[in-house]
């Protein structure tokens, strides 16, 4: 499938089109944790663009901060604001019955406004039909995904997947908008960053993208936004968001990150944000991202990548919570 054309302004799909026919940007760090870092980078450049913006990201911290495997649902959680079943505002008050607190609570203190939270245990479904209320309750008018590094690219086979569930729901959300008529755009920041797709992997994945017709530009940190992203890091928890940040200040060569299990390659290149369509990567590249299109459950969206022969997050994070917990 060939992407070319902008049905509604029959004009060329490009990214300065979709920023100059939108006013208010929604956009989502996809993978949870600390990607919300990286959705501010592409907030500001739209920002910059004339766009008003609201940030957001996912219910779902990483092991090493909350223990209790999987994404929360809002049940779970304290000083919610629902708009949906899965989407609603975090403050910077928001945190879990044990006293967990969000990436999205620490950057709503930071921002000092509230910052929206997706619960993807609906699966592929409870995103598409959240988000739909999300953008009609705050007129929003471009819709925007951002995946620190990369890993919504595979497609399936790369060595080094850790973490494909998260990011192969939401990409399959953002694919089904795109095609019902809602402005997307899919952003892939940190190249490489969080240790997992090689950068071989990356650009091999962007070139099928691009043959689609689905890449729609990039941009990169600018010293303003490098200096904003130093001190929300000093705030946020995250690691892989860090990466592009030392790169646009010169790091070059290797780093170890996460207890020193993976490697990272820290180049120039991390500080872009490349802008493709969902559609196009769903149908170019990522196999897992078609398996979970149709779920209505986090666990049936697990049970389709395990079909591909895919370990996702969610079993790691489970093998831990047992191991640790000395349950069979």
């Amino acid at each position: 499938m060939t992407l070319r054309v902008e049905s509604m302004q029959g004009s060329i799909l490009s990214l300065e089109n979709l920023i100059h026919a939108s006013s208010h940007a929604l956009v989502i760090g996809v993978g949870g944790g600390g990607d919300v870092v990286g959705a501010l980078a592409s907030a500001r450049f739209l920002e910059f663009c004339g766009l008003k913006f609201t940030l957001g990201g996912l219910s779902w911290e990483r092991y090493v901060y909350d223990p209790v495997p999987g994404p929360r649902s809002f049940d779970e959680i304290e000083e919610i604001k629902p708009i949906h079943q899965r989407v609603g505002w975090a403050n910077a008050g928001t945190r879990t019955h044990d006293g967990v607190y969000f990436a999205e609570s620490r950057m709503a203190e930071f921002l000092g406004k509230d910052v929206l939270l997706v619960d993807i245990n609906g699966g592929t479904r409870g995103v598409v039909d959240g988000l739909e209320a999300a953008l009609q309750k705050i007129h929003a008018d471009l819709l925007v995904g951002v995946d620190v590094g990369g890993d919504s690219l595979a497609r399936g086979g790369e060595k080094g997947l850790r973490s494909p569930l998260a990011d192969s729901v939401m990409l399959a959300a953002y694919a089904e908008l795109e095609e019902r008529g809602v402005r997307t755009l899919w952003g892939v920041f940190g190249y490489g960053s969080d240790g997992e797709l090689t950068t071989d992997e990356i650009e091999e994945a962007l070139s099928a993208v691009a043959k689609a017709g689905g890449f729609l530009g990039a941009w990169s940190l600018t010293p303003k936004v490098v200096a904003e992203m130093e001190r929300v890091i000093k705030r946020v928890n995250t690691e892989a968001s860090a990466i592009p940040v030392e790169c646009a200040l010169g790091a070059w060569g290797e780093k170890n990150i996460r207890y020193d299990e993976r490697t990272v390659r820290l180049t120039p290149l991390a500080a872009l944000t490349f802008f493709l369509s969902p559609t196009a990567v769903l149908n170019s590249v990522s196999r897992p991202g078609r398996a979970v299109a149709r779920s209505a459950s986090l666990e049936e969206a697990n049970d389709a990548l395990h079909s591909l022969g895919l370990k996702t997050e969610l079993d790691l994070e489970r093998e831990r919570y047992r191991s640790n917990a000395g349950n069979p």
